[in-house]
Parts: C-alpha cells; sequence; structure tokens
C-alpha cells in the first residue's frame, strides 16, 4: 500500500527495494528478509528516527500476523514524533513530518479493525482524518485519502 519516495539516503533507498520486492514484485518474504537486515544494521529502534520509522512502517506490511503488524507499526509512530522536518529534508524527503501521520495512523486503524477493536481503529482512523490537511494533491496523498475513505466506509458499516 505504502511506496517510498525517491531520496538521496541510501538506507531508505535500501528500503525501498524492500518496498518494491512486496509491492511490485510480490515477494513479501524476500523484503521480509532485507527489512531485518536494514533493520539489525541501525541498531533497531536505537537508530535514526527517520529509517526506525519508515523501516517499522514498511515492516508492518510483509508481516503475516496482525498483531506484529501492530507491533511495527507502532514502532514508526513511536519514531516518528522523534522527527524533524530538517531530517527529512537532509534525506531528500519531500514532505513535513506532519505528512506522515495520517498515514502510520490510518495503518494503526486498520490493525485495529482487523483484531476487532473498532473502537481503538475510529480513534486511529480519526486522527489519520484531522492530520490530511498536511497531504499534497500527489500519488501519495491521494493513496492515503483513499485508504481513509475506504476504512471510514468499513467501519460506519458495522
Amino acid at each position: 500500500m505504502r511506496q517510498q519516495p525517491l531520496t538521496a539516503d541510501v538506507t531508505l533507498a535500501r528500503i525501498n527495494e524492500g518496498v518494491q520486492l512486496h509491492h511490485h514484485q510480490g515477494q513479501p518474504a524476500a523484503a521480509r528478509d532485507l527489512f531485518t537486515r536494514i533493520w539489525d544494521e541501525i541498531g533497531g529502534e536505537q537508530g535514526d528516527p527517520l529509517h526506525v520509522c519508515v523501516l517499522a512502517h514498511s515492516m508492518a506490511d510483509v508481516q503475516d500476523d496482525v498483531e506484529q503488524e501492530l507491533v511495527w507499526d507502532q514502532r514508526a509512530l513511536t519514531a516518528a514524533d522523534q522527527l524533524t522536518d530538517a531530517r527529512l529534508a537532509q534525506a531528500g524527503v519531500p514532505m513535513s513530518v506532519a505528512g506522515l501521520y495520517p498515514s502510520l495512523h490510518l495503518s494503526l486503524a486498520e490493525c485495529h479493525r482487523k483484531l476487532g477493536d473498532l473502537d481503538r481503529a475510529r480513534e486511529y482512523l480519526q486522527h489519520a482524518q484531522s492530520g490530511i490537511g498536511a497531504l499534497g494533491d500527489d500519488q501519495y496523498g491521494q493513496l492515503i485519502k483513499s485508504g481513509l475513505d475506504r476504512l471510514t466506509q468499513q467501519l460506519t458499516s458495522r
């Protein structure tokens, strides 16, 4: 569901390779293996918050277990809280930190929906919706907005 922008940061470029393995080549196990190697290289949760955030957000997508997906998405959110716009710009990421939150919150909402915790799902969905103003009208912004619309429909039909 997520596609990372091209950046000048080597670690982000490697994470993007894993995203491509998963989303475009249908190889989630290979992506998970690559993400695991990168996770170890960056020092896990103690690594650069940008790398931790993007890697954890991507690692969540390749989990077979929703509980593990939730753990990874929570790690991504925690790391995002440590980011600055200056760090994103330094890495060549063409968005603000605020632009990351709708996707992070959407992912957490989706995990909680899958786990049957609809109240928490709605809570995260509300956080995601409140941050959509930070998204551009580009492909990434449209992807997140369509995901929010889809999840809103799923949660209101219950």
